[in-house]
């Protein structure tokens, strides 16, 4: 593709070399830099993309789109194409929207965004549309999935390079339906500019990445913008039960639609019973049993439930599928050991994730003892920590405070941290272990016959970041060398 088509609708601020330059692949890491490509550099948190100009030179990139004036002589030496504009980030979404053929218009895309929820109502579309015999596509936290095929994934939300190249392997290899993680990070930096989705789905907002964000109401107007980017023909899915839904879509274009266990709602949900191994759920007035536990999840679940609905799925089929599901890798997993002890996985890394999954236990445990072992990440937002270990020792029988990932940070301040929520009854009911495997085995040896531990704050996650440094860790691999 030549180099002016990909800047169609970009309006560089200056050009120079040849616009016709024919162009082989983009990206914005030097490190992918082949003969033939254009490379986008972009002002980064950690470092500047315009420092690594001259090695996309060498690597073998033949045009540069940028918006710092003071390389524009280290350019004009090399030699380079070259599209000046005023953002290169979001230039790069528009970009790769045009590079790779505008994928998103050859597939159902449906985005999911909100502070919880988004990792399992996201797998759950996957496998239900997957089920009804459709190849899908899945870009999550988790893994992103092109019609079955795992590939790895780094953030909740790829950069734009890399979401339009998996968007064009699934359109390539007949993906009818994507079903799309959008976090508020990656709507504030324009990484799903330019993407056209067919719905999105509403969650719910509470605290979190006001490290990032720095105000609540900032957060909420960056998870706004994927509703405000609907067009008409489109639809907003919201759930009615969080006090920020109106807001959400007040300004959309699309269709709106309600999913709610206590108001009236397009699509209603109402537990039944409630055990460790699941729940019975009444949605829509049809019973069906689910091998999912929380509260919350019967949200996500009559979410699923909506969409699959919205998307034209078959009402029986749908309800049929959703029965057969499992719970999403480390979302409220539970693993049964000796002495009818049960261990259960939760990302819960929230203060209103961590109740809610608390909460959920403390109504299923049936007379058993409750024990939560979890920490908070560091380089993050502090002013969680203490909420999270006052939410911990409000509902559980004993605390165990940890690390969860410290990364740059002490693991020791971030304890003391949390340990400022406790008040002298919270702090006659925990302990305060470092090493995250020690406080995982010291919970499952010594709790009672019968005790429910939740492990909460990584879940999927397959390690853990120390001193900067990511090792192999795994919580399941743990409870499972302790328990079984």
């Amino acid at each position: 593709m030549r180099l002016d088509e990909i800047l169609k609708d970009i309006e560089p601020i200056e050009m120079t070399g040849t616009p016709g330059t024919e162009i082989a692949d983009i990206t914005s890491d030097s490190r992918r830099c082949t003969a033939g490509s254009l490379f986008i550099a972009i002002p980064g948190f950690e470092s500047d993309g315009h420092l690594f100009i001259e090695k996309a030179a060498r690597a073998g990139a033949v045009a540069v789109i940028y918006q710092d004036t003071a390389f524009s002589g280290k350019i004009a030496e090399l030699g380079l194409a070259s599209a000046r504009v005023s953002d290169s980030r979001l230039a790069a979404a528009t970009a790769a929207r045009n590079f790779f053929r505008d994928p998103s218009r050859q597939l159902r895309l449906v985005g999911v965004t909100g502070t919880n929820g988004k990792t399992t109502i996201a797998t759950l579309l996957y496998r239900l549309f997957t089920d009804l015999g459709y190849c899908c596509g899945l870009l999550s936290t988790i893994a992103n999935y092109v019609c079955g095929e795992r590939f790895e994934t780094v953030n909740t939300t790829q950069d734009p390079i890399t979401t339009c190249r998996l968007l064009r392997m699934m359109a390539d290899r007949g993906c009818e339906y994507c079903f799309m993680e959008v976090s508020s990070h990656a709507l504030h930096q324009g990484r799903v500019r330019g993407l056209r989705f067919e719905g999105a789905v509403f969650t719910n907002i509470t605290h979190d990445h006001l490290d990032y964000h720095k105000t609540f109401s900032e957060y909420i107007r960056c998870k706004k913008l994927l509703f405000d980017s609907l067009d008409r023909n489109a639809f907003a899915l919201i759930n009615s039960d969080d006090r920020n839904a109106s807001v959400m879509v007040q300004n959309t274009a699309a269709r709106v639609y309600r999913y709610s266990e206590g108001s009236m709602a397009e699509f209603k949900v109402r537990i039944i019973e409630r055990s460790i191994e699941g729940y019975l759920l009444s949605l829509n007035g049809t019973e069906v049993w689910t091998r999912f536990i929380g509260d919350y999840n019967a949200h996500n679940i009559c979410a699923v439930y909506g969409a699959a609905l919205l998307l034209g799925a078959d009402r029986e089929e749908a309800l049929r599928s959703i029965s057969a599901m499992g719970p999403v890798s480390g979302r409220m997993e539970y693993i049964k050991g000796e002495r009818g002890i049960t261990a259960v996985v939760d990302y819960a890394h929230t203060p209103d994730a961590l109740e809610n999954v608390l909460r959920t236990l403390l109504e299923i445990k049936d007379g058993a003892a409750l024990i939560a072992v979890f920490g908070c990440g560091g380089n993050r937002d502090r002013t969680k920590r203490p909420e999270m270990a006052a939410i911990g020792a409000r509902y559980a029988d004993r605390i165990i405070i940890t690390s969860d990932n410290p990364r740059f940070e002490k693991p020791e301040d971030i304890i003391g941290d949390m340990k400022k929520g406790l008040d002298a009854e919270g702090l006659s009911k925990a302990l305060f272990i470092t090493d995250r495997r020690e406080a995982i085995r010291t919970a499952l040896m010594t709790a009672p016959d019968g005790a429910i531990v939740l492990v909460a704050g990584k879940g999927h996650e397959d390690y853990q970041i120390v001193g900067g440094v990511k090792s192999h860790f795994d919580d399941k691999e743990v409870i499972k060398e302790v328990m079984l």
